[in-house]
């Protein structure tokens, strides 16, 4: 094997969360606008409108708000997620070879539900972050940044509510690894990924946010949910969209990049 050869390097097993977190620093005004529109029951806002009232009375900055959630979100979820995936397929295959698509989808399915449960704290505190700026001074939460909401969340709610919508998130994870890593050969793998999980996003954005108490389960939230019609699963889909088709080809130029000047031959 010649020893220039980048393209037979492979991937060490933490480069996808590195490209996430990179990736996500880009894209985070988008996910803040996602989170915005999936938590509001009432109203109409569009995109647009929402971004200039958020800038208008809060500042530019405020569309980087969580970002530290956010990140640490990026470090755990994908991290998890990727490294599963990658140390998975590098044992299941050669440089060069490809692996069955079968195979694919269930290595993505048990590295996604992996990454989700873990990264579940980090992003329940982003969800409450970003969601602060748009509620009332005296209703917010003011999480100075990630670790002081895990404390926060630990001391004041307990340290299971920390995993407060795991089931839904779990599930969004299976499903978004299945649509970015499953397609990642196609261009399709943004809008895959985003329409497979956006019901089950919404739904883990608003058992995240919710108070202790606000609803009684899953089933309830769905209920709630279920009130706004059909299209009530699918909130803030447009800068969902926005944000994922970046947030993914970001990621895998970040994770490329990464394998062909930091990677390493297999023995």
């Amino acid at each position: 094997m010649a020893a220039n050869d980048k393209s037979k390097k492979f991937s060490r097993w933490y480069f996808g969360g590195i490209g996430s977190a990179g990736a996500a620093c880009c894209t985070h005004p988008l996910d803040l606008l996602k989170v915005h529109l999936q938590t509001q029951q009432e109203g109409k806002l569009s995109v647009s409108r929402l971004a200039m009232k958020i800038v208008r009375e809060q500042g530019v900055f405020s569309l980087y708000t969580g970002i530290s959630a956010s990140l640490c979100r990026q470090l755990s979820y994908s991290t998890v997620r990727f490294g599963i995936y990658e140390v998975g397929k590098q044992a299941m295959t050669n440089p060069g070879e490809n692996i069955p698509f079968y195979k694919t989808v269930l290595l993505a399915s048990a590295a996604g539900a992996a990454g989700g449960f873990v990264g579940t704290p980090a992003d329940m505190i982003n969800v409450r972050m970003q969601n602060d700026v748009k509620l009332p001074l005296e209703k917010r939460r003011n999480y100075k940044h990630a670790f002081d909401g895990f404390l926060r969340v630990w001391r004041e709610e307990g340290f299971t509510r920390l995993f407060s919508g795991a089931s839904t998130a779990t599930m969004r994870a299976v499903l978004m690894t299945v649509g970015q890593l499953s397609f990642y050969d196609h261009l399709t793998a943004g809008a895959v990924a985003t329409t497979l999980t956006q019901p089950l996003d919404v739904l883990k954005t608003r058992a995240m946010n919710a108070k202790p108490g606000e609803f009684s389960g899953t089933l309830d939230l769905v209920r709630y949910t279920a009130k706004l019609g059909p299209m009530g699963f699918f909130k803030g889909y447009v800068p969902a969209f926005v944000r994922l088709a970046p947030q993914t080809i970001l990621t895998f130029v970040f994770l490329e990049q990464l394998r062909l000047n930091f990677g390493y031959y297999k023995a």
